[in-house]
């Protein structure tokens, strides 16, 4: 089965078809903002311009455009291809992506989120989350604490706040990887991750 991945929760902005367990192209680019414009042309420079049974999108937690992005192209593509749809967690992505990289029993994943706070989440040595998603401001992110090894954006960042003892595991979610996800992470309801509650508020 042919599948596409795409993820653009976060600056980065990248796709991947994969025929099996073989991956055919790929494209990843950091480009903080602009994914509206970069994501389709990436997707039609594909093989056979992209076409796959199944299509795997990313439904954040992230920039909130980036995730509505994502989630409706994703959707588009499966109505125009006739192709289901999968969604999946950015911080799982994340997650796989460095334990696959460098095994740890605990592992916590620190990501930009907005206005200043950063997402957090713990997993488990097979990227299974064991604490739920929470949005903090980097004070609480570091008086939360965190696993020995740190992985994401804001993993630097959350170790040497945390001071010795820490590593840490800087990087952006890839697309490419998104096999590495466990069957846990899919669901069929695509609707997007906030992590954190509304800015906006009505009226009393």
């Amino acid at each position: 089965m042919r599948t596409l991945a795409i993820e653009c929760a976060t600056e980065a902005c990248s796709i991947a078809l994969s025929d099996g367990d073989h991956l055919v192209a790929a494209d990843h680019r950091v480009l903080g903002r602009g994914h509206a414009e970069h994501l389709v042309p990436m997707i039609a420079s594909l093989p056979g311009r992209g076409r796959a049974e199944r299509i795997m999108v990313s439904l954040g937690p992230g920039s909130f455009t980036g995730v509505r992005i994502g989630m409706a192209v994703a959707n588009a593509l499966a109505i125009a291809w006739g192709a289901e749809v999968t969604g999946y967690p950015t911080l799982d992505l994340v997650a796989a992506m460095a334990l696959a990289g460098e095994p740890a029993d605990r592992l916590t994943v620190c990501m930009a989120g907005g206005h200043g706070e950063w997402f957090v989440q713990d997993f488990g040595p097979a990227g299974e989350p064991l604490t739920p998603l929470a949005s903090l401001t980097p004070d609480a992110a570091r008086n939360r604490g965190a696993a020995h090894a740190i992985a994401g954006t804001r993993a630097a960042e959350l170790a040497e706040l945390l001071g010795t003892g820490f590593s840490a595991r800087p990087m952006l979610p890839d697309a490419r990887h998104a096999s590495l996800l466990r069957a846990a992470s899919f669901t069929d309801t695509i609707a997007p991750i906030y992590g954190r509650g509304p800015d906006a508020r009505l009226p009393a």
